[in-house]
């Protein structure tokens, strides 16, 4: 089912700001609880990872009201840029295939900038971002297993 959810990222405080939403909203983790960037598969390009970045939250998500759900990750040192208030929240998008993944990506990025061209990832989705024209983050996520 298609989809809208909204993505935060931290400065290394993600799993402290989740154990909080957790008590605020009173819910658990959804079934792939806290995943850290040390359970990553190496990556090529990457840069190795020491043993405090390692523990940063990779992603996770949280169900808060209705069908609604939280996700989050840490932003590590040389894998993704600065955090900033203002520029670690994401807009994730969850179309029903690749071919509207691709015409939405295609359509947001346009007088744009991409900052991860559509791929397969190794979480099995086809995922991209990009921040629109306009400044708003954007994250595309088709999960055909979803579906």
């Amino acid at each position: 089912m298609a989809g809208v959810t909204d993505y935060l990222t931290f400065a290394g405080e993600t799993e402290a700001a989740f154990e909080f939403y957790k008590t605020v909203f009173n819910t658990e983790y959804d079934a792939d609880g806290l995943n850290r960037f040390g359970d990553m598969p190496p990556q090529e390009g990457m840069p190795e990872l020491t043993e405090e970045e390692k523990k940063l939250i990779l992603h996770v998500g949280l169900p808060i009201l209705g069908n609604f759900i939280l996700m989050g990750s840490d932003a590590a040192p040389g894998m993704q840029s600065t955090i900033t208030k203002g520029n670690n929240y994401h807009l994730n998008l969850d179309p029903t295939s690749r071919e509207e993944a691709d015409k939405i990506f295609a359509a947001l990025s346009q007088g744009g900038t991409v900052t991860q061209a559509l791929h397969d990832s190794f979480w099995g989705a086809y995922y991209g971002s990009c921040t629109d024209k306009y400044g708003i983050h954007w994250m595309m996520n088709y999960n055909e297993k979803k579906d």
